[in-house]
């Protein structure tokens, strides 16, 4: 009796399309694909749009941690054990279209598929990656440095193609928590990236790849590290 070839696995098709434990779902500026606390009973694909990720501590002080785009997986941990729960909460940030995958149907395609399994592997090496940059930019860079490098990454400087350089809408106390220093100092950090050239804003905020020299050079155009100071104590 002759065997048939089982049909080679189609690793893009299985997170475009609907099947047995996932389905489309659609998520709105503002509302959360999960909450910290819930049950931690699938992952998502982020098809389309851009989320952050947050945790809220005990006395009710809450912290974004991630940014996601298209192209990434949401909420990851329900794979870590049986019946867990949420440790964060994921919100979109723009209208998101997004795979939801069942635990169960996750973990049989990662056993299954060596195809899938090697596209999460690379993504949980790639997030490890940016935590541990993400940690060592806490650490050892200023304030103002981490700022230019999230804007950067957001702006997804760096990546195959054209830059995305118009981010989603995000206010500055998003990206006080994210870099650790408080809305004021953001604020100045904006105003002066935007007198320099180096962003532009109106509704959304324009990123120009010139952001790149306050991270890899400490450059910025002679007498403008002068006036920012005198500007800074005009203002105090």
């Amino acid at each position: 009796m002759v065997e048939l070839d089982k049909p080679a696995f189609d690793v893009a098709s299985f997170l475009a399309h609907v099947g047995v434990g996932r389905k489309i779902v659609q998520v709105a500026p503002g509302q959360p694909f999960f909450s910290q606390g819930d049950l931690a009973d699938s992952v998502f694909y982020l098809q389309k749009g851009r989320a952050k990720v947050t945790v809220v501590s005990q006395d009710g002080k809450e912290a974004t941690i991630a940014i996601f785009s298209a192209g990434d997986f949401v909420g990851e941990g329900a794979l870590a054990a049986t019946h867990g729960m949420r440790l964060s909460t994921a919100t979109a940030i723009t209208s998101c279209i997004a795979l939801n995958i069942r635990r169960e149907e996750m973990i049989r395609v990662m056993h299954e598929e060596h195809d899938f399994s090697d596209l999460f592997l690379k993504f949980l090496l790639k997030r490890s990656m940016r935590i541990q940059a993400d940690l060592v930019d806490q650490l050892f860079n200023s304030s103002e440095k981490r700022l230019a490098r999230i804007l950067l990454l957001m702006a997804e400087f760096g990546k195959p193609g054209e830059p995305l350089n118009e981010i989603p809408k995000i206010s500055q106390e998003t990206l006080a928590e994210m870099i650790g220093t408080t809305r004021s100092r953001v604020s100045f950090f904006m105003n002066r990236f935007r007198k320099l050239g180096f962003i532009d804003y109106s509704n959304r905020i324009r990123v120009h790849k010139s952001l790149l020299n306050v991270i890899l050079h400490d450059h910025v155009p002679e007498g403008a590290e002068q006036r920012s100071i005198s500007e800074s104590n005009e203002e105090m």
